[in-house]
């Protein structure tokens, strides 16, 4: 990969390198997620797509990290570890924390007068411009908790060991903070095209929450509705890595709507 920096081995996993690759998907965790999540979906897309996995601070080969607590850090350092990845077409993929965070890269992408990214897919997370009055980072260790089961997501049940809960809280509260004082600048707009993921049943965003992504690009937006709830993509791996094929073959929107 060239001009690999020290910043990108930092941030980025690269499950499986696809020097052949058409376009790279960078893909950015939820609150609390780490790069390996997405295993399974670098497998499924290579050798045509080259997914690049956002490791956060604070958790698995990060663990010793102190976490960041606000979206603009965390865009700026995501940034500057991607900045130098001009030799292949690039699209972001983000859930729920991580689609405002795959949006402010964008953002900085287009800002820095770099080429927009191929295309944005949104997931699990309401418009960057909707707010709810969320304080999950400053609740007692029960209720964030609570609030995990509550979403169904992954790796459920490490939340009853107790050694492993209390090494990756440190990361879920810094992520809850950056992610709940988090807010849009209504100046700033992407060009890119738009795709936004979400469940029929998540608590944490509507259809009209989901919807309202089309007002931050000047671009085409396409809303894909799955039966499920926050973490949708889970139960539904199948469809949404399809999705992502197909989009990213160089199909575009029409094929996916």
């Amino acid at each position: 990969m060239p001009g690999a920096t020290a910043q990108f081995a930092k941030w980025v996993s690269v499950f499986r390198p696809s020097p052949d690759c058409a376009v790279r998907l960078v893909c950015l965790p939820h609150a609390g997620g780490s790069a390996s999540f997405f295993f399974p979906v670098a497998t499924a897309l290579a050798p045509t797509v080259e997914v690049l996995a956002v490791q956060y601070p604070g958790r698995q080969t990060r663990r010793h990290e102190a976490g960041i607590d606000n979206i603009p850090d965390y865009a700026d350092q995501i940034f500057a570890a991607l900045r130098h990845l001009d030799d292949r077409p690039l699209a972001l993929f983000g859930h729920s924390m991580g689609a405002v965070l795959a949006y402010e890269v964008a953002l900085r992408m287009r800002e820095a007068g770099l080429p927009d990214p191929v295309r944005l897919f949104a997931s699990g997370r309401r418009a960057p411009s909707r707010y709810r009055d969320e304080r999950v980072h400053a609740a007692t260790d029960e209720d964030v908790v609570a609030e995990l089961r509550a979403l169904s997501g992954p790796n459920k049940e490490a939340l009853a060991d107790p050694e492993v809960l209390a090494m990756f809280l440190p990361a879920i509260r810094s992520d809850y903070a950056a992610i709940e004082s988090y807010r849009h600048d209504p100046g700033r707009t992407l060009g890119c095209p738009l795709t936004v993921l979400t469940g029929d049943a998540d608590p944490r965003t509507t259809l009209d929450e989901a919807r309202a992504w089309e007002a931050h690009t000047t671009g085409p937006t396409d809303v894909q509705v799955f039966p499920g709830g926050h973490f949708f993509h889970v139960e539904r791996s199948a469809e949404v890595v399809a999705l992502l094929a197909r989009a990213l073959s160089g199909q575009g929107a029409d094929t996916i709507r």
